[in-house]
């Protein structure tokens, strides 16, 4: 069997497990693919391989009560075994009071998520990438590790009610963190796209040596509230948490910062500076991600999808709330058509360069990137982390001398209301998102870690 189906051959699977169906409803997940890899450490590689598997997942309800059952054969007995199993699980499953009733045929966005490109990568092009990041490191003394990942495959969903979805994806993951020979500096850099012509990895590893070598001399600086740029890499964990917080029912139920005192929700008002506008559009050329959400493409909405399409959805307008995500259960309480969450966000910004935000700036700190993420206080998603692998003082529109890294302690609610600058936005994550410059950012301490 073909590893990546055609439309056609998914269909005819799922209208075959359909077929057998005894339930009341029933819905079939049909996934498969290649994924391949190669990681490297101390400019060497370690390990490398490509995998392929395919899966089906069969959800049988009874009333309120379903049951899945899962497999990767797909011949007429064991697709008629699974469907039996999936029964059965469904009969001795609890009712679920929130349960809701298949959706019938939906029309679905067609985005670019195929790459031809992408699904042709051969031990030999990863092999090249690997060398293309390791070679430029082991001639200047630098020590190289990273890693590529690279997928092709589909995604077809279907019930008994009639619906039916069907999408191909690729997507190549690459990220590279450079040391000095001494361990005291450190760069990193990080790429991803649906289609690898856009991928240079040696590109990508010149920018995490050039951060390793300006980095290897690096001064203690005072915590406190500074004027920052954080780069997309910086600051997308912040962006994409703030934008898993902004569900419904959690705000409706006063669990979120979408929350008001006494009760409501402050969906309408307006909660960041004016210049802050993120929507989600599947078909944007940049991060084209599957019209049903869970079909690949994308990092946000989980892997999978009630039925619903993906559509263009302005989420935050000129500051504004606009939208918030709702489940089927939670929109048909509410009354309200309700949207599903995005797969993936673009955060508009401006025209400017990440250079130009720097010699635009008399005084500040340049992030890199930021890790070990945690929540403080999910009802003002004050979160708390590490900058990392290059964090530079500027002065007077130049970067003066690297910084010993800082632990932060921020919401980006506070952060998106201390804009000063935005930047193009660029592809990370899965996501377009601008260099952003923000006043009074708090760094709460200092840290050993490079």
């Amino acid at each position: 069997m073909n590893k990546i189906l055609t439309k056609e051959e998914a269909k005819k699977i799922i209208d075959k497990v359909l077929a057998f169906s005894k339930a009341d409803e029933m819905s079939v997940a049909l996934n498969g693919g290649r994924t391949g890899n190669i990681r490297y450490a101390r400019n060497s590689v370690s390990t490398s391989g490509e995998s392929y598997d395919q899966s089906l997942a069969v959800t049988a309800v009874f009333g309120k009560r379903s049951g899945t059952a899962t497999i990767n054969e797909f011949d007429d007995a064991s697709l008629e075994k699974t469907v039996r199993r999936a029964e059965e699980i469904a009969r001795l499953a609890p009712e679920n009071p929130e349960y809701m009733p298949m959706l019938g045929p939906q029309t679905y966005i067609e985005a670019p998520t195929f790459a031809d490109s992408t699904a042709n990568i051969d031990p030999d092009y990863r092999a090249k990438a690997a060398f293309d990041s390791i070679d430029p490191c082991s001639k200047k003394g630098l020590t190289a590790a990273g890693y590529m990942e690279d997928s092709a495959g589909y995604s077809a969903m279907g019930n008994s009610k009639g619906l039916f979805g069907f999408n191909k994806s690729t997507s190549v993951d690459f990220s590279i963190t450079v040391r000095t020979a001494d361990g005291l500096g450190s760069g990193y850099a990080i790429r991803d796209f649906n289609d690898v012509s856009k991928l240079s990895t040696k590109q990508a590893t010149e920018i995490a040596m050039q951060k390793a070598l300006a980095s290897s001399t690096a001064k203690a600086l005072e915590p406190g509230k500074y004027t920052v740029i954080l780069e997309p890499a910086a600051s997308i964990d912040l962006l994409q948490n703030m934008m898993r917080s902004m569900d419904a029912r959690n705000a409706d139920e006063g669990r979120s910062f979408l929350s008001k005192k006494g009760g409501g929700t402050r969906l309408g008002e307006k909660l960041f500076d004016e210049r802050v506008n993120i929507y989600s559009d599947p078909s944007n050329i940049e991060i084209p991600t599957s019209g049903f959400g869970g079909g690949g493409g994308g990092r946000m909405g989980g892997g999978g999808s009630d039925g619903r399409p993906q559509e263009k959805i302005s989420w935050i307008e000129n500051g504004v709330v606009k939208n918030v995500y709702y489940s089927r259960f939670w929109a048909d309480k509410k009354g309200v058509k309700g949207v599903p969450p995005p797969s993936g966000f673009i955060m508009a910004g401006g025209t400017e360069s990440l250079a130009d935000l720097i010699k635009g700036t008399e005084k500040g700190i340049l992030v890199t990137r930021m890790w070990y993420i945690r929540a403080v206080d999910p009802q003002t998603l004050l979160y708390t982390g590490l900058t990392r692998d290059g964090t530079f003082y500027i002065e007077k529109g130049q970067i003066k001398f690297p910084v010993k890294n800082f632990r932060f302690n921020e919401s980006p609610i506070i952060m998106l209301n201390n804009l000063e600058a935005m930047g193009v936005p660029t592809r990370i994550g899965g996501c377009l998102v601008p260099p952003l410059k923000i006043r009074d950012f708090t760094f709460s301490s200092l840290s050993d870690a490079v």
